[in-house]
């Protein structure tokens, strides 16, 4: 089966190169996620990524901090995290750049919008780190914003859960999955998909997000596909 799309964002979360181990880094984890990611990239999909840093650091947790170095504390988790997934990536034979957000010139690119573009163009994944480079915002919010600027075609949203749920799936075994969700759903109903601000710019900018789970990495050559995995939301609430 031939790719679906040609250029995509994939976000994931810091927890998810954590593997079972709950914090850190999980090598086995990030090398079979860099082999699937390797698999979309053969096909001829452009790929970058934004990683989160939940795994190494969680400012909002922090009691006694100010929110800002404590948000800019989790953007340098977020670089620690970008930098792994390129040694794993740069393993597979990938080639990769890591663009950050905040400058640290002698470990990654600053973030330029037409380099990265080149970059994808030239078949290179492109890892996108430190967020937005702004406190008080997600690494959501910045894989929106880089999904939009480098023009994609869908958010890939790899999570814990397989799906969007109308309830946490993990406490009610009623939980009802959704296959198909509009943004204002997400927005109305607080489903927990993305933050606010992260869903609002998808929905203004008519990004459509497929959210799924990373617990068998083989989901994102699936998803590049368009089998039927996930949530898909859009601004349609439509498949």
């Amino acid at each position: 089966m031939r790719a679906k799309y040609k250029r995509v964002l994939l976000k994931i979360s810091g927890e998810a190169l954590a593997g079972t181990n709950g914090f850190g880094l999980d090598e086995h984890t990030i090398a079979h996620i860099s082999e699937n990611i390797k698999k979309i990239v053969d096909m001829g999909v452009q790929v970058s990524i934004v990683v989160g840093g939940g795994n190494i650091w969680r400012g909002r947790s922090s009691e006694n901090m100010d929110r800002t170095r404590a948000d800019h504390m989790g953007m340098l988790a977020t670089a620690i995290n970008a930098l792994a997934l390129c040694s794993a990536l740069e393993n597979c034979n990938v080639p990769t750049r890591v663009q950050t957000a905040i400058e640290m010139r002698q470990v990654a690119e600053p973030y330029i919008r037409g380099k990265a573009e080149r970059h994808l163009e030239k078949g290179r994944v492109v890892i996108f780190g430190c967020g937005t480079g702004n406190p008080f915002m997600s690494t959501d919010t910045a894989a929106a914003l880089r999904a939009v600027e480098t023009d994609s075609q869908v958010i890939l949203l790899a999570k814990k859960v397989d799906a969007v749920y109308d309830s946490d799936p993990n406490i009610n075994p009623d939980a009802k999955k959704y296959d198909v969700l509009s943004f204002s759903d997400i927005l109305s109903k607080n489903l927990g998909v993305m933050d606010s601000t992260a869903a609002s710019m998808c929905r203004d900018n008519n990004m459509p997000i497929l959210v799924f789970g990373l617990s068998d990495p083989e989901n994102i050559v699936r998803a590049v596909k368009g089998e039927k995995i996930g949530t898909l939301v859009n601004n349609e609430g439509k498949l």
